[in-house]
């Protein structure tokens, strides 16, 4: 993987932790439905969705934040694991791509 497409995966990791932090009470009050042991949620992604690990970071507290995806059917789902093992869906979707775009030119305000 290019530095750039790190970086990239690596802005889109810190996004989604922030929406993770952002709604972490509402996460915990739908943590029966949303959230369970890490090993079963990826099962379930894989078997439902054929969704594959596409990045992963730390967040925050230590959560590891995980961004999984299909190239078959476009389907992406934002995991969130903390320590204890406890994972949670944060964010699912449609269309996904992988992009690796380039950065700006330095004193460029784009």
């Amino acid at each position: 993987m290019t530095r750039t497409a790190k970086i990239i995966h690596l802005a889109a990791l810190t996004t989604a932790a922030a929406l993770y932090l952002a709604t972490s009470t509402q996460a915990a009050a739908q943590s029966q439905r949303n959230c369970g042991p890490r090993d079963v949620v990826v099962g379930q992604l894989a078997e439902r969705y054929g969704e594959t690990r596409q990045s992963v970071g730390i967040g925050s507290n230590n959560a590891m934040v995980e961004v999984f995806a299909s190239d078959a059917s476009g389907s992406w789902t934002i995991l969130v694991t903390m320590p204890s093992g406890v994972a949670c869906l944060v964010a699912s979707g449609d269309a996904f791509e992988q992009v690796a775009e380039a950065l700006p030119a330095q004193g460029n305000d784009a």
